[in-house]
């Protein structure tokens, strides 16, 4: 069982891992064994905190290079350059995401269109650059960070929903057309993780009661709390590993029950 779900030797490239879920997603796959972590951000000044706080969680084999998915040329380079100086990539997370909460009366289409471009036309591009060479390998993993959203509507997220919504279904397509090769892709929906970028949704109020938001999604869940980033490890070294060899197409909702909670009748 052990080896089942080892990546000794594997290399894996996580976008946008310089903190948060796509970094938790990297030290996991270090721990599980992993060759080399790869992971890429917009900055070199993002590279350079981010392999710092990798070497302080004892992870020293890691590359990180500048690059916007968005970009499908320097995509297409990077990979080059990963090959030369790496080796192949066994593994890939589209991690890198942004949203934006804008009613969508009054969200402007260039606003629209960022989140669309990074959340769901970035997964297609890296996954289009990554797959000729998983499929001359015929082995290969990838793995699309979808969202509860994938399934859900929310005021506020209609570019993110539609996103997310449609990475679910180029997950499932990536799988129809490559499973041929070997190629497993899988998605990872999380629930409401306790992040950097949630901080500010879960601080108490003035009187010492919740945020409201932290009140609804504690309410929403079973579990009754915000997940951790780490709860993440385990489903992503699963979907990494040949563990998951007969899993494909499929979405893993990791959001402590949401979805399959209708919520507590009313007092």
């Amino acid at each position: 069982m052990t080896n089942l779900f080892s990546l000794a030797g594997k290399n894996a490239w996580v976008t946008g891992a310089c903190y948060g879920i796509g970094f938790a997603i990297a030290k996991a796959f270090a721990q599980a064994g992993a060759q080399t972590i790869i992971f890429n951000a917009r900055s070199e000044e993002a590279i350079a905190k981010a392999i710092a706080d990798y070497h302080a969680e004892g992870i020293d084999n890691v590359k990180g290079y500048v690059c916007d998915v968005t970009d499908e040329n320097a995509v297409a380079a990077l990979v080059q350059t990963i090959h030369a100086e790496v080796g192949p990539i066994h593994i890939l997370v589209n991690n890198a995401g942004i949203i934006k909460r804008i009613p969508m009366h009054e969200m402007k289409r260039s606003e629209f269109q960022q989140v669309i471009d990074i959340d769901l036309v970035g997964p297609y591009i890296v996954s289009a650059a990554v797959l000729p060479e998983m499929m001359e390998r015929r082995e290969g993993k990838i793995i699309n960070i979808c969202s509860m959203m994938s399934e859900l509507g929310r005021e506020t997220v209609s570019a993110y929903a539609a996103a997310k919504g449609g990475l679910k279904m180029l997950t499932r397509n990536i799988c129809s057309e490559y499973g041929e090769y070997n190629i497993q892709c899988n998605g990872i929906g999380p629930g409401y993780i306790a992040t950097p970028q949630t901080a500010p949704l879960r601080e108490p109020q003035a009187d010492g009661s919740k945020h409201p938001f932290d009140a609804f999604i504690c309410a929403k869940t079973p579990a009754g709390r915000w997940l951790e980033p780490d709860e993440l490890a385990g489903p992503a070294v699963f979907l990494a590993s040949h563990a998951s060899d007969a899993v494909n197409g499929h979405i893993l909702y990791v959001d402590g029950g949401i979805l399959a909670y209708i919520g507590r009748q009313p007092k």
